[in-house]
């Protein structure tokens, strides 16, 4: 596809059709005013001052004057287009730089040239209605995950009074879901926050694994499976401790399922803010783990328990966080990375 041209080429090729009009015209005018032209005066060789006379007045007359008018009007006009333009490159920017589940973000008009503002209010207009929709949908999940906590709340009680061998597996995956719609909550929560655009707060990564872990050690015990934690305590970051307690929950529930009885899971924290999450399983690719994410399905090597949204979910909590989800398949991990600045709430 051919690109269209700048505003500022399409300026500079009309003002030099105009110099070179204007020129022409000049030039017919000095030919009728001294009756002569070129052809005269080239054929006539011997009348050398009607030539010189030609050339003078076409120096004096068209050259000059218009050399005195096409520059400064081709550099008033590129400055003119340039100081113009510059606001909407400026909101170009600035809207690029925004996260794709920004709220709120709109155009600035205020230097907005005239003729830019219909197109730069219907933008505002269409960004308006996306955001509200956004909002609708995220508050229509975080209805439906509340309504649904109720009954799951009475089932699980009725579980409890049977004694029956499927009643205790039943009563698993019960809290697997209460654990799950807890964590869409979490996310609306999240989202609402980033809308309001509330500040992230300070939080200490190492005192965030080893909670987790100490919720976490009764069932790593009936799996027969050792967790010990590796952290530069402490490690300070900037976020929803709540959030990311929630995936790094996910991560070890999903370690767990897949490193044998006896075997270990390993948790480490680093200083530069990363909490790793090692497992003697199968490992997951980068590769396989984006192809995951993105379908909102669940790791092969947990096929048999663990919500489908899992790593999805986890996803969405450290993009929240300005942060990242990564894994090392040789190594058998996967990684929780924060920004070493505070997340923007933009």
């Amino acid at each position: 596809m051919t690109p269209v041209p700048s505003i500022i080429s399409r300026l500079t090729r009309s003002l030099a059709l105009v110099g070179g009009l204007g020129a022409l015209l000049l030039l017919v005018f000095i030919g009728i005013e001294f009756r002569l032209t070129f052809s005269d005066a080239f054929n006539n060789l011997s009348n050398r001052a009607a030539l010189v006379e030609v050339f003078h007045q076409l120096a004096e007359h068209v050259l000059l004057p218009m050399a005195v008018l096409i520059v400064p009007m081709a550099m008033a006009g590129r400055w003119a287009i340039t100081t113009s333009v510059r606001p909407l490159i400026d909101a170009a920017r600035t809207i690029d730089a925004r996260t794709g589940d920004a709220r709120g973000v709109r155009v600035d008009t205020t230097d907005f040239p005239m003729e830019a503002r219909p197109f730069a209010d219907a933008i505002n207009r269409v960004l308006d209605r996306v955001d509200r929709t956004a909002g609708m949908h995220e508050a229509f999940a975080a209805d439906v995950a509340h309504e649904l906590r109720t009954p799951l709340t009475l089932l699980s009680l009725e579980l409890d009074r049977l004694d029956h061998p499927e009643a205790h597996r039943l009563r698993g995956d019960v809290a697997q879901m209460r654990r799950l719609i807890d964590q869409l909550m979490l996310l609306a929560q999240i989202d609402a926050d980033r809308a309001a655009q509330l500040k992230p707060v300070a939080v200490d990564l190492a005192d965030i694994a080893a909670a987790v872990i100490a919720r976490l050690a009764p069932i790593a015990f009936d799996r027969g499976v050792r967790i010990e934690l590796e952290a530069d305590a402490p490690v300070p970051a900037r976020g929803r401790g709540e959030a990311i307690a929630a995936a790094l929950r996910n991560l070890i529930e999903n370690a767990l399922r897949v490193t044998p009885e006896g075997g270990r899971v390993t948790v480490r924290v680093t200083a530069d803010r990363v909490i790793a999450v090692r497992d003697e399983g199968a490992g997951l690719s980068e590769t396989r783990l984006r192809e995951l994410v993105e379908r909102h399905r669940r790791a092969d090597h947990a096929s048999k328990h663990g919500a489908g949204l899992g790593l999805a979910i986890v996803d969405r909590i450290m993009r929240a966080h300005g942060g990242t989800l990564s894994a090392d398949g040789e190594r058998r991990e996967i990684r929780l990375g924060f920004p070493m600045e505070p997340a923007s709430s933009d």
